[in-house]
């Protein structure tokens, strides 16, 4: 199916309808909670969690009920809000990827970045599992965690999934995620060091997809004990059996021992000596690649030498700062930054709404182009106007052509290849009394 900004818009509209249609489903109280008519239905608290910016409540409803004086108060909001199960805006993420999926290859490839992100939420001692006590004169804080597939050629995101950051598992993450794709297409999951891990790679291998992940050099990844070249750069293949036992025999077969302690699903935790040698076999490619006159990286992948050579693989892995590039996005012009609660339950509608209107945005302006003309740089639409003109669009009869043309008209120039020191500055959550009207 061919789609428009007018057909995604519709698509949104529908997927919002049929969750509407069964309010019970996600009703925390079925029985009871919207059964009565109301000023707020369903639909409409969940239009209002996607339009949501960084304002507050009062000003979000302001808006959105565009200066309506009939506009509910925040205390009626937060009434409809509290009766909401969070997995209402995951199941509507899902079946809006779902029914506007589109498919932009590599070679014949999906490309999906996989990552994570911390979330500075609002602080609340009562979230035991995100709650971490300040010291040395540093507030409390609550982290969660956003584990997310991105696709680097539709710059949209595929899944997520979300945890305490006491309870982080990335690795546990990337599984579940994995688990879900359910898409014919071979793709390639690209992830960076964090994800090296022989679980993961099994996993990926199994599930008939390709990974390409950049690896530490260190006694705790997985070149520790493999007799590599020693030259500035090679491409080497890698075979090895893995086994939970640990004796003469595997040391001389030279078998790579994974402890009991160690998370991989497709050994049995414990071996015992009376029972047959379990071991998986392992095969894929590690290669050193030369970034710069005295740096260099290193990457594994089980995709074939003859399609992807090492510079390939060096371009390919390139395209993997598209996903941190859309978390700068999600968080400051999609406002995930901003929540309107405390309460864990309550965050996870809004992280879902924000990760639903980061799609939509993108979809919309990707089918806008901007002419060269006599510019020297390619230009594409500025991606923070462009929330502003697409929430318009999804809330508001705005025609397609006036649509276009304030995307035309907000642009800004492409610049390839340039790169800057990375400045992490730990931010907390934006207080609720400092908000836009």
């Amino acid at each position: 199916m061919k789609h428009t900004p007018v057909s995604i818009k519709k698509t949104l509209l529908k997927c919002i309808d049929d969750l509407s249609a069964v309010p019970e489903l996600y009703a925390k109280n079925p029985k009871k909670d919207f059964t009565r008519n109301r000023k707020l239905p369903f639909s409409q608290v969940v239009k209002i969690f996607l339009s949501m910016s960084g304002k507050s409540i009062r000003g979000e409803l302001i808006d959105f009920f565009d200066l309506k004086p009939t506009a509910p108060t925040p205390s009626a909001f937060i009434q409809q809000r509290d009766k909401i199960k969070s997995s209402a805006f995951e199941v509507l993420f899902h079946n809006f990827n779902d029914a506007v999926e589109v498919r932009k290859l590599y070679k014949g490839y999906r490309l999906l970045a996989v990552d994570g992100t911390d979330l500075h939420v609002p602080t609340n001692a009562n979230e035991s599992d995100s709650f971490f006590k300040g010291i040395d004169g540093v507030r409390s804080y609550n982290l969660l965690h956003l584990n997310t597939t991105f696709d680097l050629l539709s710059n949209v995101y595929t899944d997520a999934v979300v945890q305490a950051d006491r309870l982080k598992n990335e690795h546990k993450a990337l599984v579940t995620m994995l688990s879900r794709d359910n898409s014919p297409v071979p793709t390639i999951y690209i992830g960076d060091r964090y994800y090296e891990t022989y679980n993961n790679i099994a996993h990926i291998i199994e599930s008939g997809h390709f990974f390409l992940f950049r690896i530490k050099e260190s006694w705790n990844g997985i070149m520790n004990g493999l007799d590599l070249p020693s030259d500035d750069e090679f491409d080497v293949p890698v075979s090895m059996l893995l086994t939970r036992r640990q004796t003469k025999q595997t040391k001389l077969q030279h078998m790579k021992f994974i402890s009991s302690g160690s998370t991989f699903d497709f050994l049995p935790d414990h071996a015992a000596k009376d029972e047959p040698l379990a071991t998986y076999p392992l095969n894929f490619r590690i290669v050193r690649l030369k970034i710069s006159d005295d740096s260099y990286e290193f990457l594994a992948t089980n995709l074939e030498c003859g399609q992807f050579d090492a510079s390939a693989l060096k371009k390919l892995y390139a395209l993997r700062w598209g996903i941190e590039s859309s978390f700068r996005d999600l968080k400051h012009s999609i406002a995930l930054s901003f929540f309107h609660s405390k309460n864990t339950e309550h965050i996870l509608l809004e992280i879902f709404a924000r990760l639903i209107m980061y799609n939509f945005v993108s979809l919309v302006t990707s089918f806008v182009t901007v002419d060269k003309k006599n510019r020297s740089l390619p230009y594409k639409p500025c991606f923070s106007a462009a929330v502003l003109i697409c929430r318009s669009f999804f809330l508001k009869n705005m025609p397609l052509v006036s649509l276009e043309t304030l995307l035309r008209k907000n642009i800004l120039p492409c610049r390839p290849g340039r790169s800057y020191p990375r400045n992490l500055i730990s931010k907390p959550a934006p207080s609720f009394n400092y908000r836009l009207p």
